[in-house]
């Protein structure tokens, strides 16, 4: 019988209240850059994902998208190329 991993809990915390993710322990290890602490990986995480989400919805959805969208569009892929280093394009290989 296989041992389960072992979780860690994040918890995210907004103006408008908390959301608790339980994530297993191993996927920080095989995504860490280094050194880099849990909490950090978290960020990578979300902030990766909120990238890739708002990009498929502008450039892969089948709904008619707005300005104010492609304007959250450029602002999350503004902060994940600060955070990152990389535009996202550079990073996914992919630009639409």
């Amino acid at each position: 019988m296989t041992a389960e991993p072992e979780t860690i809990d994040i918890t995210i915390e907004t103006p408008d209240g908390n959301e608790d993710v339980t994530l297993p322990e191993p996927l920080f290890d095989v995504l860490a850059n280094g050194d880099e602490s849990n909490a950090q990986v978290a960020g990578d995480i979300l902030v990766l994902s909120c990238a890739q989400r708002v990009h498929a919805l502008v450039h892969h959805g089948e709904d008619e998208i707005g300005a104010e969208l492609e304007s959250v569009e450029d602002e999350m892929l503004s902060l994940f190329e600060a955070r990152f280093g990389v535009s996202f394009a550079e990073a996914t290989g992919h630009s639409h």
